[in-house]
């Protein structure tokens, strides 16, 4: 394989049922996961606290008192790492209950829970008419069918749960407001700078992760800020 090409579909497929499988492999009582320094815990059929969300963590930006919505929150750690730098609420959003469930534990290990909030939503669904500073979100990066809750975590069937974010994000966002978004190098990345564009917003690459060796995954975090009506969109 070539030194600049991305892993093939097949591999990817691969790593990713096997992490699917490991998901849903998880003792009832759940396991502890160590992520930037923090434990985190999870129970069956939650997505682990691992490299993909890393740019992002490592490279947002909270100020103190701001309100930050995070969608698609796992095992809450986006959401736990923006009480930490000081945001006065948090509400935390997943479709799947063992998620939920892990992130309401995870919140109260922290210290979180006055400032914390965990709530069952597909996407934006029970949100109401709050709006926030800032909106984080970890979606599934690759345009697949997905079979089950787990599999949503890493497939998005036709594209839908992407596209619907773009589609109604705006609407939860405060004036000046800011999103961070992860995404991959095997993901739809020309599909989510589309979808930013056409929705109104400018996008650009933050941070990335290194890949350990050439040809393998790699992760990043987009910036993500609505668009001056002549400006420039990266």
């Amino acid at each position: 394989m070539p030194s600049h090409a991305l892993p093939t579909s097949e591999q990817i497929d691969h790593w990713q049922v096997m992490r699917q499988h490991a998901f849903k492999s998880v003792p009832e009582a759940g396991r502890t996961i160590t992520y930037l320094g923090k434990k985190f815990h999870v129970y069956p059929n939650t997505f682990w606290p691992f490299l993909d969300s890393q740019p992002l963590v490592r490279n947002f930006r909270i100020q103190r008192g701001e309100s930050v919505l995070d969608v698609g929150t796992g095992s809450g750690v986006i959401a736990i790492f923006a009480c930490y730098q000081q945001a006065s609420r948090v509400l935390a959003l997943d479709l799947n209950p063992a998620a939920i469930r892990s992130a309401h534990h995870n919140a109260q290990a922290h210290g979180f829970v006055g400032v914390m909030e965990v709530r069952h939503s597909d996407l934006f669904d029970s949100v109401g008419d709050e709006r926030f500073d800032v909106i984080t979100a970890n979606l599934p990066f690759r345009d697949k069918p997905a079979p089950d809750v787990v599999a949503r975590s890493q497939w998005d069937t036709d594209f839908r749960t992407n596209r619907r974010f773009f589609e109604e994000v705006a609407q939860y966002l405060k004036p000046g407001g800011r999103i961070y978004f992860a995404h991959s190098n095997f993901g739809a990345v020309d599909e989510v700078r589309r979808l930013a564009k056409q929705a109104g917003f400018s996008i650009r690459m933050i941070a990335k992760s290194a890949a350990k060796r050439a040809g393998k995954r790699q992760f990043f975090v987009f910036l993500i800020k609505p668009a001056a009506k002549h400006g420039r969109t990266d």
